[in-house]
């Protein structure tokens, strides 16, 4: 080896170690920023209960910027924060606050049951005599779906009383539902004639004569529906951009979860409705190989989220409250902060989407709607 191969090889070696310390030491950077921004000497600012959220969250379905995935077109609108006003005042997100105010109103929500009429495809199979439900579950317990629809069941008592089938109960009729609708589209002739098809077969087992509404007709409900599903399909937007170095990942996500984020198996990571649901969700951007990021992403499924539980203004003082405590910008898609004006005068058309899908007997963050949704 020539003396020109020694100090090439010299020289590439100290190349590498050069990368790999500064990679080391922006890793270190980075951890560091979270554990200071995440350390007891800050207010818990997103779980003090005597910061309450003042600053609201606007909606306007006009702006709408759609995008593709699994093949499900979706719409996600780009909100606007003053990131200055934000900094003056660190007010934090209260999900316990917010569920306490939403529970009355949620409270006096109804029963729904798993058939719905407005959204399932209805045929009722009434018995010649009334059968028990441990015999009907027996029968009905594979069919759970036909394609990607889902399939429910209730059933009516001799008082005229409908509900879920249960062992010891007895009934006169039989309802099973398809869902018409889901962000995967409508249903098709194809899986109603096979629901069609699966039904007759359990009315010969339990000596029962289904209604079979016409095909035609169920095709036609089943494109206005998704007709309204595609117009009220929404999801709403944050984002937080690092004014400086990255942020760790994995430091991240335990001061994230200690905060009251659940983490899900598919790397986002949520906050919980306290009711078993989810008021909006926050990705790091990145991939699991990745060890930093320099933006987080908050998002709010619009029409799953009750309006009670001020879902996007939640969101927003979360971000607000992240971005404070990280050193970062809440941005829009377009990395371009978000405006105060503008907030206030989404606000009143977030009010009007609500009140549409309410007057539609589809509120947001019913079951209902989040089966449509789904």
């Amino acid at each position: 080896m020539t003396d020109l191969q020694i100090s090439l090889l010299a020289i590439g070696g100290t190349i590498v170690v050069g990368v790999v310390i500064f990679n080391k030491w922006q890793e270190h950077k980075a951890k560091k920023s979270v554990e200071r921004a995440f350390s007891t000497g800050h207010d818990d600012v997103l779980m003090n209960p005597h910061d309450h959220v003042e600053e609201q969250a606007s909606y306007q379905p006009q702006q709408y910027q759609q995008h593709e995935h699994d093949g499900v077109a979706d719409y996600r609108q780009e909100p606007s924060l003053d990131v200055a006003t934000m900094a003056e005042d660190d007010q934090a997100f209260v999900p316990d606050a917010i569920q306490a105010e939403a529970a009355p109103a949620l409270a006096k929500q109804e029963k729904e049951l798993p058939v719905d009429e407005l959204i399932d495809c209805v045929i009722p199979l009434e018995f010649d005599t009334p059968v028990r439900g441990e015999k009907i579950l027996a029968e009905i317990h594979s069919l759970r779906y036909v394609g990607k629809k889902p399939v429910h069941f209730i059933g009516q008592s001799h008082s005229g009383e409908r509900d879920v089938i249960a062992h010891g109960g007895i009934y006169t009729t039989l309802f099973a539902g398809i869902q018409m609708v889901s962000r995967g589209g409508p249903l098709n002739e194809l899986e109603y004639s096979e629901f069609v098809m699966k039904l007759r077969e359990i009315a010969d087992r339990l000596n029962a004569h289904p209604d079979i509404p016409d095909m035609s007709q169920v095709m036609s409900t089943a494109r206005e529906l998704h007709q309204f599903v595609s117009e009220h399909d929404a999801q709403l937007s944050v984002n937080i951009m690092a004014n400086s170095a990255p942020w760790a990942i994995n430091t991240l996500h335990a001061a994230l979860e200690k905060q009251g984020f659940d983490s899900r198996p598919d790397g986002r990571l949520v906050m919980p409705d306290g009711d078993g649901g989810a008021l909006f969700s926050l990705s790091t951007n990145v991939g699991i190989s990745e060890t930093v990021t320099s933006r987080l992403t908050l998002l709010l499924d619009v029409p799953c989220v009750a309006p009670a539980r001020d879902g996007f203004g939640a969101m927003a003082a979360c971000a607000k409250s992240l971005s404070t405590r990280l050193g970062g910008t809440v941005v829009d898609d377009g990395n371009q902060p978000i405006s105060k004006a503008a907030l206030d005068e989404i606000a009143e058309q977030v009010h009007a989407f609500y009140g549409a899908m309410a007057e539609s007997e589809i509120p947001a963050g019913s079951v209902r709607a989040q089966r449509l949704f789904s």
